[in-house]
């Protein structure tokens, strides 16, 4: 592997994080809180592995230009944007519904969960859509 392969690596790492935040999510409406925990922890760390490849492959690669028509770059920028400004929020959010989650504080767990689980899904999934439109769809000649 080298580093030009590590785009895609960073996509399926963001849609096993969606797939875990789901699947953490349904197994608490189901009450199987190890289950729980172990799947949450497991996105977690699937997102560390992200972050490092993913600057990995900035610091090697460096900006890629998004190369396609004007009539869709508004959107992708803000598209893009918005996840990038998100996607700084979710370190903090992890970590703080992480913290309160194993010190068993339950009610503020839920209270950052609350915040954390729909900007973390919301990032993931953009970060495929954005992989998507930049080596997929549009991609720089």
């Amino acid at each position: 592997m080298n580093y030009r392969d590590l785009p895609t690596l960073n996509a399926a790492l963001n849609a096993l994080a969606t797939v875990l935040l789901i699947v953490g999510y349904a197994l608490i409406k189901q009450r199987r809180e190890t289950a729980h925990k172990r799947t949450m922890l497991a996105a977690f760390g699937v997102s560390v592995v992200f972050l490092v490849s993913y600057l990995t492959y900035h610091y090697t690669a460096g900006h890629v230009k998004f190369a396609g028509p004007d009539y869709v770059r508004i959107p992708y920028y803000a598209l893009l944007i918005s996840h990038v400004l998100l996607a700084a929020a979710v370190p903090v959010l992890a970590i703080g519904t992480i913290y309160h989650g194993l010190r068993d504080q339950r009610a503020k767990h839920r209270a950052w969960a609350r915040w954390t689980f729909p900007i973390w899904l919301y990032v993931s999934i953009t970060g495929v859509v954005i992989y998507a439109l930049l080596y997929h769809v549009y991609p720089s000649r």
